[in-house]
């Protein structure tokens, strides 16, 4: 695997449990507002952390944390990431996969094979403005696959948006809310910008403000994702 980054414990990452957070190396995606690029491009790649060095930390850590998040980048890219995720699994923990919804044939394993817990996919816009938004070209029908297989997974999951101008208007979260009509939980989050950010000409573009964004929750009736979940897929 590569692995990229580890937060060593979360008490938001995973509702309800107290996990660690692994964070897979590379991104089929490139979202202009993206804040993570030494997980997306691979000129600003850090150096891996050993796959070895990760399991002795689980290892000592059995009695600590309920679960491990895995996160990006973009997990069901990697190789690898079946029997990665099995031996997480023979430790003992719960595992929760942060996603982009682009491999629905991985998930489909994944769930089949019950290695996971609980998913999070990032539904990053309407159909119609999907690659307009991730930059890159994408086979939406991948995207709605995706959200089907999710919402009849018998597992927890939710589904989350980051809400950017100006490729999320009400409209496009209407259509968002149709594609994922009946999930359990979907949340909103606002874009983060900062120096990091990988087209930096976002700094300077107009966002929501608070009041607006607060208006599109009470519009859909739906929550804001907590602070730190900003950072992951977005």
């Amino acid at each position: 695997m590569r692995i990229g980054g580890l937060q060593k414990v979360s008490l938001i990452d995973y509702p309800g449990k107290v996990a660690c957070v692994i964070f897979t190396q590379g991104c089929n995606f490139r979202c202009r507002y993206c804040h993570n690029p030494e997980l997306v491009i691979p000129e600003c790649f850090c150096p891996l952390i050993p796959e070895e060095d990760v399991f002795v930390f689980l290892y000592k850590r059995q009695a600590y944390l309920d679960g491990v998040v895995i996160s990006g980048g973009e997990p069901t890219i990697q190789g690898d990431l079946i029997p990665f995720l099995d031996k997480i699994k023979q430790l003992g923990y719960l595992i929760k996969l942060d996603t982009n919804g682009s491999q629905p044939s991985v998930l489909k394993q994944l769930i089949h094979l019950k290695l996971i817990n609980y998913i999070a996919m990032d539904v990053k816009a309407s159909l119609e403005r999907y690659g307009e938004t991730i930059g890159v070209p994408i086979d939406v029908k991948k995207i709605k696959e995706s959200i089907g297989l999710i919402i009849h997974s018998g597992i927890q999951y939710e589904f989350r948006t980051t809400v950017v101008k100006p490729f999320c208007s009400y409209g496009d979260l209407c259509e968002i809310r149709r594609m994922t009509q009946g999930s359990q939980r979907y949340c909103l989050q606002k874009v983060r910008l900062d120096e990091k950010i990988l087209d930096k000409t976002f700094l300077s573009q107009e966002q929501f403000s608070e009041e607006e964004f607060n208006h599109l929750k009470q519009s859909f009736q739906i929550e804001e994702a907590g602070n730190e979940q900003i950072s992951r897929n977005c």
